[in-house]
């Protein structure tokens, strides 16, 4: 039988195939309970609040402690086995939400998944990092950045399919089983890339305290700008996203089938082709002017919310649909440029540090209140709205408004970006 270690390819190709389909399988896992909310509501008699904290907050506790934590490991140990790990316990986390019978266990269950990956996903981008140049990696980063509207797509669509046929606990327990697969073809057959191995920096076993790290994320005016940016998007974009296909049942009498087909289509097409190709338009205009980096999502957030704004206010199915996918175009141009941006400027012993003091920032923020937020804005709307569907929409209109504030601080980040990516990157920076 062969080891281990002559089963393992360093080939950048493989592991970015692997580890995007593990993003996509996490993504799947924490996003196919915005398309199974009408019937959990149902049958435990939720509000649209308890809706928000099964689906936003509840995935949050925990993760954002463990996250750290375990990036603090990710900094000395292998990464590939933490992902694996991280991905095996996340599945099995999402198939025990399945087997819930109580708004407790619910809560219970969806905090499982939210360690799952607390402990997984971390490490990814800086084994991405590590695989490719300063360079290629945004446009390589951006491709792993598929994983929201690829896994929005499945998620709702798969889950609505088999939610409508067998239930909405048998989508949870369909939704488990690739990321049990993928935890072990990741485990035997991905090779751990060299730390820095691309990098203009001293190889060091020295790894830097969290302060250090959480500290150039706050000192340099770019990623300050981009990481309060980015957060604010995201809660805008997780709170909307939680309650598109519930917007398209409630104002346009979807089924839940149709809701979640079309709800998955319109997250993840426009998305997927935005979030790829801003990244590789940043990577190709970036050689000549390094702004590019924060100046692609500045423009895009700026028009997201009157795109959406329009979209959301319109009176048949259709064209709301239609516009909203427009909206979706520009809405994640900022994801692989920010990640990628952000990897740029931290030295290769910081990196799983900075992915989860992002996602921590992110987790909570974006994760955990914006589906709350939304929740909580649709239960105010509604009690003056003329129907529910009319509520929801005022107060997704609403929240789309926070774009604007993101956008402000991409074009405050356009400022700085050149000076600080000329910035050394070493421990002592």
């Amino acid at each position: 039988m062969p080891r281990l270690s002559e089963m393992r390819r360093s080939s950048p190709r493989l592991a970015l195939v692997v580890l995007t389909a593990i993003g996509i399988v996490g993504f799947v896992d924490r996003i196919i309970m915005n398309v199974l909310v009408e019937p959990i509501k149902a049958d435990f008699g939720l509000t649209d609040t308890q809706i928000g904290l099964v689906n936003g907050l509840a995935f949050a506790v925990l993760n954002v402690v463990l996250g750290l934590a375990m990036a603090r490991v990710a900094e000395r140990t292998r990464r590939l086995t933490l992902i694996s790990f991280g991905t095996l316990f996340w599945s099995i986390a999402t198939a025990a939400t399945g087997l819930a019978t109580s708004f407790g266990q619910l809560l219970a269950a969806r905090i499982g998944v939210g360690v799952g990956e607390a402990v997984g996903l971390p490490s990814t981008s800086s084994v991405i990092s590590d695989y490719f140049p300063p360079e290629k990696r945004a446009s390589a980063i951006s491709i792993s950045m598929l994983s929201p509207p690829i896994g929005a797509f499945l998620g709702a669509a798969g889950g609505s399919l088999i939610a409508n046929s067998y239930g909405w606990q048998k989508a949870l327990f369909c939704a488990a089983v690739p990321g049990l697969i993928l935890a072990i073809v990741l485990h035997l057959f991905v090779e751990e890339p060299p730390r820095g191995q691309h990098d203009a920096v001293a190889q060091t076993d020295e790894v830097p305290p969290m302060r250090k790290v959480i500290g150039r994320y706050l000192r340099w005016p770019t990623m300050r700008h981009m990481l309060i940016g980015s957060a604010i998007a995201s809660l805008v974009g997780f709170g909307l996203n939680a309650f598109f296909a519930a917007y398209l049942a409630r104002r346009f009498g979807f089924t839940l089938v149709e809701a979640g087909l079309t709800s998955g289509i319109v997250a993840a097409l426009p998305a997927a082709v935005s979030v790829v190709i801003s990244g590789m338009l940043a990577d190709r205009w970036g050689q000549r002017d390094k702004r590019s980096y924060a100046l692609i999502p500045a423009i895009s957030l700026t028009l997201t919310t009157p795109l959406y704004l329009f979209a959301i206010s319109r009176e048949t199915a259709a064209v709301a649909i239609t516009l909203v996918g427009i909206a979706a175009l520009v809405q994640y141009c900022y994801l692989g440029t920010t990640f990628s941006t952000f990897q740029n400027m931290l030295h290769p012993r910081m990196r799983a540090t900075g992915s989860a003091f992002t996602n921590l920032i992110y987790s909570l923020v974006g994760g955990g209140l914006g589906p709350v937020l939304l929740g909580a804005l649709s239960d105010y709307f509604t009690r003056t709205a003329p129907t529910p569907g009319e509520g929801l929409a005022m107060a997704m209109g609403a929240a789309s408004l926070l774009y604007i504030w993101a956008a402000i601080h991409y074009w405050l980040a356009v400022r700085h970006i050149r000076a600080d990516l000329a910035r050394p990157i070493g421990l002592e920076s």
